[in-house]
């Protein structure tokens, strides 16, 4: 799994009444995009994240001056 600052995590939740997740990953700490992520959530929390299987990361849509 690889990321970068500005990419949304996705996490799918795998209990019955735990709905998915999403938030924007504003760090990433492992080397080459690898996790884990200081990702921040819509209601304002941020927690460090060593995402599992059920995470997707969606990559943020970057306009076409940036390289």
């Amino acid at each position: 799994m690889e990321a970068t600052i500005g990419d949304e995590i996705r996490i799918h939740g795998n209990t019955v009444g735990h709905g998915d997740k999403s938030g924007e990953i504003i760090e990433v700490h492992g080397v080459r995009g690898e996790p884990p992520y200081l990702v921040r959530f819509p209601d304002g929390q941020t927690r460090l994240l060593f995402p599992g299987p059920d995470a997707v990361i969606v990559p943020r849509q970057r306009s076409g001056s940036e390289s």
